[in-house]
């Protein structure tokens, strides 16, 4: 990398960003004693566009003068290798003065350079040695494979892009299920939308700017997304911020603190009705509310009766209701 190469791109303005990356990654690559020439697929990694969107920003940066591209072939073996780029910095450097046209080359009377130095000057002598998918490889030959018309095999990929078939997709914002899950949800109905409206005291046939077309009813289909309210709550909260406030909202977007804060009380409301007590079990056994009466019936019974159990006080008090005799209290042990 040369730190002068790639100052000199940070320097130049007017360019997109993407382009200005492209011509940045070309001068990180620059070597002062061998030049800059970066396969394209390296260079597209490193900007991380496709080859055919990295084709466009060079032919940008060589049409503003900041650069040339020189194809380079292998003086044996013919096959083309990865291009020349002559930075603007580089002493000698001229920019092209034709638009490469892909009939007859790159539009450079000097046409392509050979390993060994030598320039192929002439268009035959291109034709010669870049293959061509109309007439075959090379001047009045055809080509490799005998199929007319096809690329070479020696070159498989053609380096220049359709951008009607070729284009370059963008990562997806959201994974596909939750866009489809999204899709599948129910919108908001017309009637709905027509009862809020009346809640909120807005006239069908006036809406204000915010209140019109499709964006308020996703904004309402949110609010019984997201924040879990039925339509039901949604219209009450509505009359009820409406009683608050005496004019109608502008737009759905202020009632959006009204429905969070109904969303919140339902949240509320559900948990203190989780967090709830249990009712005690009704006790089995009634409250004893008349203790003569109690105390009677254990004399009169069979059941164990401790003698300390009966005081005078209660003893006297049964004999005077005529609850128990004085002959069943001395047969129970009690004077």
């Amino acid at each position: 990398m040369s730190h002068e190469a790639t100052n000199w791109a940070i320097k130049q303005r007017g360019l997109k960003p993407t382009t200005k990356i492209v011509l940045w990654h070309l001068c990180d690559r620059f070597n002062p004693d061998y030049g800059c020439f970066p396969s394209q697929d390296r260079l597209a990694h490193d900007c991380e566009i496709s080859r055919s969107t990295l084709n466009d920003h060079l032919a940008q940066l060589e049409a503003v003068g900041l650069l040339r591209r020189v194809p380079r072939l292998d003086p044996v073996t013919k096959r083309q290798l990865p291009t020349r780029y002559i930075l603007g910095f580089e002493p000698g450097f001229t920019p092209v003065a034709v638009v490469p046209c892909p009939e007859t080359g790159h539009g450079e009377e000097g046409g392509a350079e050979s390993l060994d130095g030598s320039d192929v000057s002439d268009v035959d002598g291109i034709a010669d040695a870049l293959p061509c998918p109309d007439f075959g490889h090379g001047f009045g030959a055809e080509a490799v494979s005998d199929f007319p018309a096809d690329p070479c095999p020696e070159n498989p990929e053609s380096r220049v892009r359709n951008s009607d078939t070729n284009p370059v997709r963008e990562p997806l914002s959201k994974p596909v299920k939750e866009e489809e899950g999204a899709q599948a949800r129910e919108a908001i109905s017309d009637e709905v939308f027509g009862e809020l409206l009346d809640a909120l005291g807005l006239d069908p046939a006036a809406l204000p700017g915010w209140w019109q077309g499709w964006p308020p009813r996703l904004h309402v289909q949110r609010w019984r997304d997201e924040l879990g309210l039925t339509e039901a709550e949604i219209i009450a909260a509505a009359e009820a911020s409406r009683q608050e406030h005496p004019e109608p909202p502008d737009g759905p977007k202020a009632l959006d603190r009204a429905m969070q804060r109904a969303a919140q009380r339902k949240v509320a409301d559900a948990g203190r009705k989780r967090r709830a007590p249990k009712a005690a079990p009704a006790s089995a056994t009634k409250p004893i509310t008349d203790l003569p009466a109690f105390y009677a019936d254990l004399v009169n019974s069979d059941r164990y009766l401790p003698v300390s159990a009966i005081s005078n006080t209660m003893r006297d008090a049964m004999l005077a209701r005529g609850l128990v005799t004085a002959e069943r209290l001395r047969e129970r042990g009690i004077r």
